[in-house]
C-alpha cells in the first residue's frame, strides 16, 4: 500500500511539474504552478516560511518522502531505475554513505548561494536540473507534436491548436541539459539513487532531518530469513540485511523493500531505538503496520497539496517572427521586470528555466555569462516585453522575479532605449520610418528633424529617458537589419518612473 500511494502521488507531481515546463499557452500554471513553489530550494530562496515548515515537518514525521514524491528529478531517477530493472533482477547492493562527498558538495553549494554565484547553484539544484531537461529536451518535442496537430486542425478549418516556433534559446544551456540528462540517467540506470545520496545538496540537507523521523523502515529480526531481497532492491543502497540496519539519512521511503520482503520482516512505522543503533540513523524495529502508515502518508500529502495550491493568471501574447535579426550586445544585461536588480537575480535565481519556458513573447533566454550562466536574460529580436504580461513574475518560485501587477509594470524602468545613428534607415537611406515612435507603448519616443549630409531633411527618433520603461518594442519592430537602429540598454537596479 505504501508503495502504491507513493507512486500515485509521485505521478501526479511529476506530470504536473513536467507540463508546467512544456506548456506555452499559459493555462497549466493555473493548475500546477503551486507545485513549483513547493520545491525546497526555491522555498528557501523565496523565504517561504510556510512551505519550509511544512517540508521540515513532513520529513521529521515520514522521512525523505520529499525526494520520492515532490522532487521531479528524484522521480525521474525512479523512472529510469525502473526501466533499468526490467532485465536486471535484484540490481542493487548495500554501500556505505560517501559522507565526504555529500558534505563537500553541500559546502560548495552554500558558499555559492552566499556569494551569489548563480551558475554553481544552477548546476547543483535538483529542481533546476530537471527544469532545464524539460525545457531544452522535452519542450521542443512537445511543441513539434502540437504543430502537427495544428496542421491537421487547419485542414479541418479548426483553431483548436496554433503553430509555435521551435528554436534554441541557448546552446550552452542545451548542452548542459543534455549532459545532465545523460549523467543522471546513467547513474540512475546503474545505481538507482546514487545522485540523490552523493551529489544532491537538497538530499543532503534533508538527510540531517530524516535521521530523526518518527516513521521509519524497521526490521523484525525474528522474521528475517536473510534472503537479502531488501538489500538488492533498495535503490538508495541503504539497507544492510546482514546487520538488520537502515541508513535513514539516505532512505527515500520508496517502499520497494516492503514490497519485496515475503516474510513480513520489514515494516514502516514508529518504535524505540535498540542496541544496534549507531546514532547515525541506523536502527532496528519490529511490527507490521504498513497499511495504516501508508494511508497517513497519502492523506497528509493530499491535505498539504490542497492547502498550498493557488491559481495563476493567464496572459497570452506574442508577435510573428521577424527573421534575420541578430541579438544586440548590451553593456548591461536586461533582467525581467520584478527582478529588482541584477544582484537580486544573481542571488535568488536557480536557473530552472520556468520563466523562459513560460514567456509568451520569446523575450527571455538563458544567460551565457559565466557568473549568471543559465539565469534568464532578455533580448528583443523575436518579440518584446509587453506591458500587460506578468507571467514570468507569476510562475517564479524563488522570488528572483517578484510578483508584480500590470499597472506596476507599466511604470517600472528596467532599461532605456539608445539610438544608433549609423543603423537608422532615415539616416542611411533617406527614407521615412518612425516605426519605433508609432509602437512605443510608453510614448517615450518622438520623431525630430535631422539633416543628412546631402542636405535632405528626415525625421529620426529622440528618446525621453524619463518615460522609457525598456520594454523593447522599438528594438523589436525596428526594420533595420541585422542590428536595430534603436536598442535597450539595461539598468543594474530597476526603478519606478
Amino acid at each position: 500500500m505504501l508503495r502504491k500511494i507513493r507512486i500515485t502521488l509521485a505521478t501526479v507531481f511529476f506530470v504536473g511539474i513536467t507540463l508546467l515546463f512544456l506548456d506555452f499557452t499559459g493555462t497549466v500554471p493555473q493548475w500546477t504552478g503551486w507545485m513549483a513553489k513547493l520545491q525546497l530550494l526555491p522555498a528557501i530562496l523565496a523565504l517561504n516560511i510556510i512551505v519550509i515548515a511544512v517540508l521540515v515537518v513532513l520529513t521529521l514525521i515520514f522521512g525523505r518522502i520529499y525526494c520520492s514524491i515532490i522532487c521531479p528529478l528524484g522521480i525521474f531517477q525512479d523512472i529510469v531505475a525502473r526501466v533499468g530493472r526490467i532485465r536486471r533482477r535484484n540490481p542493487y547492493t548495500f554501500s556505505k554513505a560517501k559522507s565526504w562527498l555529500r558534505y563537500s558538495v553541500l559546502a560548495v553549494f552554500i558558499v555559492a548561494i552566499v556569494l551569489g554565484i548563480g551558475s554553481v547553484v544552477a548546476l547543483l539544484a535538483p529542481y533546476s536540473s530537471y527544469g532545464r531537461i524539460a525545457t531544452n529536451l522535452l519542450q521542443p518535442i512537445y511543441i513539434a507534436g502540437n504543430n502537427v496537430l495544428a496542421t491537421i486542425a487547419e485542414h479541418a478549418d479548426s483553431y483548436a491548436f496554433y503553430h509555435r516556433d521551435i528554436w534554441m534559446r541557448s546552446l550552452p544551456t542545451f548542452l548542459i541539459a543534455l549532459a545532465t540528462f545523460i549523467i543522471i540517467g546513467v547513474l540512475a540506470w546503474l545505481g538507482g539513487r546514487t545522485y540523490c545520496n552523493t551529489i544532491c545538496p537538497v538530499g543532503t540537507i534533508l538527510s540531517f532531518l530524516a535521521r530523526f523521523s518518527w516513521l521509519k523502515i524497521r526490521f523484525d529480526e525474528e522474521k528475517c530469513r536473510a534472503c537479502s531481497k531488501c538489500t538488492k532492491n533498495c535503490k538508495a543502497s541503504c539497507i544492510d540485511h546482514t546487520t538488520h540496519s537502515v541508513d535513514y539519512s539516505r532512505c527515500v521511503v520508496c517502499g520497494n523493500c516492503l514490497n519485496q520482503c515475503k516474510f513480513g520482516a520489514l515494516r514502516y512505522g514508529r518504535g524505540n531505538l535498540n542496541a544496534n543503533d549507531n546514532g547515525n540513523g541506523n536502527e532496528n524495529g519490529n511490527g507490521n503496520d504498513k497499511g495504516r502508515r501508508a494511508f497517513l502518508v497519502g492523506t497528509t500529502l493530499a491535505a498539504v497539496s490542497t492547502a498550498v495550491a493557488q491559481k495563476e493568471k493567464k496572459v497570452d501574447g506574442g508577435l510573428a517572427e521577424i527573421a534575420d535579426k541578430l541579438a544586440t550586445e548590451r553593456t548591461t544585461p536586461l533582467t525581467p521586470p520584478g527582478s529588482l536588480s541584477a544582484q537580486n537575480m544573481a542571488r535568488h535565481c536557480t536557473g530552472c528555466q520556468l520563466c523562459v519556458a513560460q514567456c509568451p513573447n520569446d523575450v527571455l533566454r538563458p544567460s551565457t555569462s559565466l557568473l549568471t550562466l543559465m539565469q534568464p536574460t532578455m533580448s528583443y529580436e523575436r518579440g518584446y516585453c509587453r506591458p500587460e504580461c506578468t507571467r514570468c513574475s507569476e510562475v517564479c518560485p524563488t522570488a528572483a522575479i517578484r510578483p508584480i501587477q500590470k499597472e506596476e509594470k507599466s511604470s517600472l524602468q528596467i532599461g532605456t532605449a539608445v539610438w544608433v545613428k549609423k543603423n537608422c534607415l532615415p539616416v542611411s537611406d533617406g527614407v521615412s520610418c518612425g516605426n519605433c515612435a508609432r509602437h512605443c507603448p510608453a510614448g517615450a519616443i518622438e520623431m525630430v528633424p535631422y539633416k543628412r549630409p546631402d542636405g535632405t531633411e528626415v525625421e529620426v527618433p529622440a528618446v525621453n529617458f524619463s518615460r522609457c520603461i525598456g520594454c523593447g518594442a522599438c528594438e523589436n519592430l525596428c526594420p533595420a537589419r541585422p542590428f536595430p537602429a534603436i536598442y535597450v540598454e539595461g539598468h543594474e537596479v530597476h526603478k519606478t518612473i
